[in-house]
C-alpha cells in the first residue's frame, strides 16, 4: 500500500501543476492513524489563496482513492515563505519557464511597513538569462506571480515572487 504521504505529496498544485505540493512546501505534515484516518496539515502560499479550496479537495479525493479518511487542517502559523520551495520545485519552475523566486524578506515581529510600491528586483529571463526585463505587471495571473519582460529577447515571462 502507498503511505499516505507518498499520496499527499504527489498531489499537484492547481495553479502552477508542474509543482507537487511538496514541492511548494504547503504540504506541512501527514500523520497516518492506525485506524486508516490521516490527518493532513497544509499553509497557504497566501491568506485567502483561491487554490486552497482546490488542494483541500484534491487532497481528499487522492487520499479517500486509496482507502483513507481524510481530515485536513490548515496550519498559519508561520506563514508559508517562497523558501521553501524545494530545489526539485525551483528547477521544474525554471524548466517551465518561471523565473524564480530570490530569498524572502525577512520578516520582524510588529507592524509591518506598508509600501505602496512593489520592490525593486534583479530579475533574470528564464529563457535568455539576460537581467535586462522590465516588470510589466506586479500582478500576475495569480498573486504570488508577477509578469516580466526581457529586453533582450523580447519574452514576456512570469516570476514567482518572494514571499
Amino acid at each position: 500500500m502507498v503511505s499516505a504521504k507518498d499520496i499527499a505529496a504527489a498531489v499537484r498544485d492547481p495553479e502552477m501543476p508542474m509543482l507537487t505540493l511538496d514541492d511548494l512546501g504547503v504540504l506541512r505534515d501527514v500523520r497516518e492513524s492506525s485506524a486508516g484516518t490521516v490527518e493532513v496539515t497544509i499553509t497557504p502560499t497566501y491568506s485567502g489563496c483561491p487554490a486552497m479550496a482546490t488542494i483541500r479537495d484534491d487532497l481528499t479525493r487522492s487520499l479517500q482513492e486509496h482507502g483513507y479518511q481524510v481530515q485536513i487542517n490548515t496550519q498559519l502559523v508561520p506563514a508559508w515563505s517562497s523558501d521553501w520551495i524545494t530545489a526539485n520545485g525551483r528547477r521544474k519552475l525554471r524548466e517551465y519557464g518561471y523565473s524564480v523566486p530570490g530569498p524572502a524578506p525577512v520578516r520582524r515581529l510588529g507592524p509591518v511597513p506598508l509600501t505602496l510600491i512593489a520592490a525593486p528586483r534583479r530579475i533574470h529571463c528564464p529563457r535568455c538569462g539576460s537581467d535586462a526585463t522590465q516588470l510589466v505587471s506586479e500582478f500576475g495571473a495569480t498573486l504570488c506571480k508577477a509578469q516580466y519582460r526581457c529586453l533582450k529577447c523580447l519574452e514576456p515571462f512570469d516570476h514567482v515572487k518572494e514571499i
